[in-house]
């Protein structure tokens, strides 16, 4: 529903047509303007809202000060000015007037100096054109403070800058920034109608194609199929604090009879994924997620930027049209059952050893087969981690700590780290098992093999090594198919170790490796951001790294 196409909500009148005065930001000053209104006094309500005012209030104090030199004075909404539309819009300054729906916006930081470079927007016009706008960092507060998405505005002045060709929302080579003396009022015109909003839903086809070419961000719609691991149902909880420590859901969702697609949610769209995962009671089956940046990491696989929204079942007309299809096509979506991932590609040691010395690689997961030739000894193969997220714990002055959890007391439960020496047809290697791969290939948990132990050996102190078990040994010889990463410190050169993420069963060698395994790799973006990454590697070499990962902006 629109705002021109609504004439009572819940009761009352719909917006008025009256017109408003505004004031632009111009140059502040500590003297006020004489003549100039602070803020309109006509209500506007956003969709789905029922009351309370949106007009903007420019200034940082709810005052209207404009510099001395007849620079930024208000001008009346209703003056005579051309009204542009956004596909008429061109590079250079322009004194017409923009009219719109304010679809979204975000804040852009540039993450390597921790700046806040300007405020991003999604806005709409009347011909349902989609253009990208931006406030420089110096003039959110004069615009920011009341803007709210979903409520329609007119823009006086503006600069139509060139829009950058890297992770773009829109399709327009035009971005609407703000500029000295840009005027920005409600638009309260009840007979204009906007379109509420505009997405660019692509599926597998064209994902693949735009794969790591860090291109435009598309939209995805389709039915979930695993939520962390999970199928969607009345049974699943997923933990907020868990969601809230290692910032990120998995999905992995299918569209119509496509491949099933792996998507990564982080930040700001893994929390509201959750709220209302949570308020459907896990039962949602249908999510459409905007501005998605295809990543191959051994698989395609979606992730979330900072732009992006999420969607469910009956949040949008798009989501409402694909559950009704899903309703009526069950047979197709129950084609592909919903514990049969994404398959990593395949590889050789030979071919994963060419990989880590390209300049273009990134960290990737890989399948390979190997035969186990023997498993170094004289080190612990066993570390002590994090009862609850499994990272290496360590000691405090009287406990064991978690750097990634943050607490300073956690219950320290024994992981698997056990080096292997592998080779194939042509080449040898060295594998880590990290925590649960080392059970996937012995059948034994490490904290039972190390319980064993110390139960048969009382006089055993807490710093002595534990012996290599009799159940890793008799693994030397088996010829195994090992889920593999391919870390920042193999593509950094410090290592050529592999880590182990799963160790696949012997008689279905199938399945790829489990979303949000023990890797707890978190999947980044190029270009205007970075948030952190924590990967667990094994070995001497291995150890908890904090990376980047970007963001829009």
């Amino acid at each position: 529903m629109t705002l021109s196409d609504s004439k009572k909500i819940n009761g009352e009148s719909a917006v008025s047509s009256a017109p408003v005065k505004s004031v632009s930001s111009g140059d502040v000053s500590s003297k006020t303007s004489e003549g100039v209104l602070l803020a309109p006094s006509t209500p506007v309500k956003s969709i789905g809202e029922t009351g309370g005012s949106s007009g903007i209030c420019i200034g940082g104090k709810a005052k209207a000060d404009v510099s001395r030199g007849g620079k930024g004075k208000a001008i009346a909404s209703d003056s005579a000015r051309e009204v542009i539309a956004f596909k008429d819009a061109k590079l250079g300054p322009h004194d017409g007037e923009l009219q719109f729906r304010l679809i979204h916006f975000w804040e852009a930081w540039n993450t390597l100096t921790k700046v806040l470079i300007g405020v991003e927007m999604l806005l709409i016009d009347r011909e349902g054109t989609a253009i990208q706008g931006f406030i420089p960092a110096g003039r959110i507060e004069s615009y920011l403070r009341r803007m709210r998405a979903g409520c329609t505005y007119r823009l006086h002045n503006f600069f139509g800058s060139k829009s950058k060709t890297n992770y773009r929302v829109a399709e327009s080579d035009v971005t609407i920034s703000f500029s000295w003396n840009s005027v920005l009022s409600d638009l309260v015109d009840s007979s204009i109608r906007f379109p509420a909003d505009r997405f660019r839903i692509h599926g597998f086809g064209e994902f693949d194609a735009a794969c790591d070419m860090r291109g435009d961000l598309y939209d995805y719609i389709g039915h979930i199929k695993l939520v962390n691991g999970q199928v969607p149902g009345d049974s699943l909880i997923l933990d907020e604090a868990t969601i809230a420590a290692s910032r990120r859901v998995d999905l992995h969702v299918q569209t119509h009879d496509e491949p099933v697609l792996k998507l990564c949610l982080w930040d700001q769209a893994a929390t509201e994924f959750w709220k209302k995962f949570r308020a459907s009671r896990g039962t949602a089956r249908v999510v459409l997620v905007t501005t998605l940046n295809p990543k191959r990491y051994g698989v395609l696989s979606l992730s979330s930027m900072t732009p992006s929204r999420v969607f469910l079942d009956g949040d949008i007309q798009e989501t409402r049209d694909y559950l009704d299809w899903l309703s009526s096509n069950q047979d197709v979506a129950n084609r592909l059952n919903a514990d049969v991932f994404v398959k990593p590609e395949p590889a050789t040691l030979g071919e994963l050893f060419a990989y880590m010395k390209r300049a273009s690689a990134k960290v990737a997961w890989f399948e390979c087969t190997a035969t186990i030739d023997n498993v170094v000894h004289g080190s612990n193969w066993f570390y002590i981690g994090c009862g609850e997220c499994h990272t290496k714990a360590i000691k405090g002055p009287t406990t064991l700590m978690c750097r990634k959890c943050g607490k300073s007391e956690v219950v320290g439960v024994a992981q698997y780290l056990a080096k292997l020496s592998v080779y194939d047809l042509s080449d040898q290697a060295f594998l880590v098992l990290l925590g649960d791969a080392g059970e996937e290939l012995t059948g034994k948990k490490a904290s039972e093999l190390v319980g064993s132990y110390y139960e048969a050996n009382d006089g055993v102190g807490d710093d002595d090594i534990v012996p290599v078990p009799q159940v890793l040994i008799d693994a030397i010889g088996q010829t195994r198919t090992f889920v593999v990463k391919i870390s920042s410190h193999n593509l950094e050169g410090k290592t050529q170790t592999l880590t182990v993420t799963k160790v696949l069963p012997l008689e279905a060698p199938e399945p790829e490796a489990k979303s949000g395994d023990d890797a707890d790799v978190e999947l980044g973006s190029e270009g205007g951001g970075l948030a952190d990454e924590s990967v667990k590697r094994a070995c001497d070499e291995v150890g908890s790294e904090d990376a980047k990962r970007a963001k829009c902006g």
